[in-house]
């Protein structure tokens, strides 16, 4: 009796019964497996049933090969498993048994140029040689020492140079590089690998044009965080020793900071300003702490060094900017300018004959104040460092300037006087002096000669006169220092000229 069939469900299947001994014949089981190896092989042949096997050899051979056939299967299956869907695959290829008749499966475009069974320029793929190299009997015997082998081999490596090395399509063109070529080519990829990572380094730790690197940035955000600057606008001047940005100043300390302020980074290399050495390890401020320092804590010193500079020359009056805060190599000062555009050069400023001479007399009074006052010789001064703002003469970029007493002291405040007096002259100032007129105003000497070499050697006859008769002379009073061994430096400085 049939039940009744659900409206809902499936309609009953009709199963076919099959006999056990349907199930447990040979042929179905052979039919089963042959289906099974044509899934996993479908284009290999397979060898017949009916061959002739009185031959021990050959039916080893054939049992060989059903042997290698269910191996084959069996990693083919293992492979199909671990890959399934993933879009990076792993072969088993390398460890298939694979025989004449079958033909290989392997890509064209997944060639590995280190495996010589897959290298397009080996010699049996080139020509009918055989694979010990033999052409035939009596011939040559291809090796790899063979030129054009070689060749070819040496184009193929170039692909494992690094990638940002352009190496070309050389494999498309049968290219051929001796070996000569290809250790230089490999000798220079490694350098330029070598010096990209150089380059890198220095981006990452050093301060280059018109940018800082990451210390100095976090300097700038903790200045923002604290209040010290409300923001940092942009850069508006680059030089060799520095980078100077321009910033909105806010309060510290309940002491109100200029509304403009000019921050001053310093460099942290040493390599666009190699000698600045010479202006601060003979510094008598500095001298004890400059041989005990690395080139990067140096640039911290060069900061200090124009910090104490500015505040000794605001002291005297002199028109500079003035000191806010030093963190570093970072110098925060006021702003000589207005509206985030800074005061013009001495150098570019157009002005007429009555604030060209302004100007002129202005730089004698602040030429001897720094001298005399200060104790100070600027040791770089030209029209350059030298601002003009609300009509008045303003000097910055002090970080190189020393003291009298130093070696070369004499010698910078020689040329110091000879660029001031050959900017004025050719701007047109008739009252302007020479360089000579002008060392001597500065120093409070009176010593005459028609010449540069005569008045440098007058100079020095007349202190190597006074050396045996020197008391308390009023040239040297204003320094502070003994008089006879500040003679002694000053006198070094002239040898040093005159070379």
């Amino acid at each position: 009796v049939s039940s009744p069939c659900s409206p809902w469900g499936a309609p009953l299947s009709t199963v076919t019964p099959c006999s056990l001994s349907d199930v447990m014949s040979e042929e179905l089981a052979k039919e089963l497996q042959q289906q099974e190896d044509t899934a996993a092989f479908p284009n290999v042949a397979f060898v017949g049933e009916g061959g002739e096997t009185s031959s021990d050899l050959l039916l080893a051979q054939m049992l060989q090969m059903e042997f290698d056939r269910e191996y084959d299967a069996q990693l083919r299956r293992e492979e199909n498993k671990l890959n399934g869907d993933s879009k990076v695959s792993i072969s088993f290829e390398n460890y298939r048994m694979v025989h004449p008749f079958e033909d290989s499966e392997s890509s064209e475009d997944e060639v590995d140029w280190q495996d010589t069974y897959h290298d397009p320029y080996r010699a049996d793929k080139q020509s009918n040689a055989s694979k010990r190299g033999f052409v035939g009997k009596g011939k040559d015997i291809t090796t790899k020492h063979d030129e054009v082998m070689c060749g070819r081999k040496n184009t193929a490596r170039m692909e494992n140079f690094a990638p940002e090395f352009q190496v070309g399509d050389g494999i498309g063109m049968d290219l051929k590089l001796s070996n000569r070529v290809f250790n230089a080519l490999k000798q220079h990829s490694i350098s330029e690998q070598r010096r990209s990572a150089k380059l890198h380094e220095k981006k990452e730790h050093s301060t280059s044009e018109q940018a800082v690197d990451t210390k100095t940035r976090l300097l700038l955000y903790k200045m923002v965080n604290v209040g010290l600057l409300e923001n940092v606008n942009g850069c508006i001047s680059t030089g060799k020793e520095s980078v100077v940005l321009h910033g909105n100043g806010g309060r510290i300390n309940e002491h109100i900071v200029p509304s403009e302020c000019a921050i001053k980074v310093f460099k942290t290399t040493l390599n666009e300003f190699k000698t600045r050495d010479k202006y601060i390890k003979d510094d008598n401020r500095f001298k004890d702490r400059f041989g005990k320092l690395n080139p990067r804590k140096i640039i911290r010193l060069w900061a200090e060094k124009e910090m104490h500079n500015l505040m000794r020359m605001q002291k005297a009056g002199i028109c500079c900017p003035e000191v806010v805060v030093l963190k570093k190599h970072v110098l925060v000062m006021s702003f000589i300018g207005q509206d985030q555009v800074p005061a013009p050069k001495l150098k570019d400023v157009k002005l007429n004959s009555e604030d060209m001479k302004l100007a002129y007399f202005q730089v004698l009074d602040m030429m001897q104040q720094l001298y005399k006052e200060c104790n100070l010789v600027h040791a770089d001064l030209s029209e350059y460092n030298l601002l003009w703002h609300m009509r008045k003469v303003w000097l910055i970029d002090v970080s190189q300037s020393v003291a009298p007493t130093h070696p070369h002291g004499l010698k910078f405040l020689f040329r110091d006087c000879k660029n001031v007096s050959q900017f004025f002259q050719k701007a047109g100032v008739a009252d302007a002096l020479n360089e000579r007129e002008l060392f001597n105003l500065v120093t409070s000497l009176d010593i005459k000669a028609e010449n540069e070499v005569d008045f440098i050697v007058e100079v020095r006859t007349f202190f190597g006169n006074l050396v045996p008769r020197l008391g308390g002379s009023t040239v040297f009073q204003s320094t502070g220092k003994d008089s006879s061994h500040l003679l002694l430096l000053i006198l070094q400085g002239i040898d040093r000229v005159v070379e």
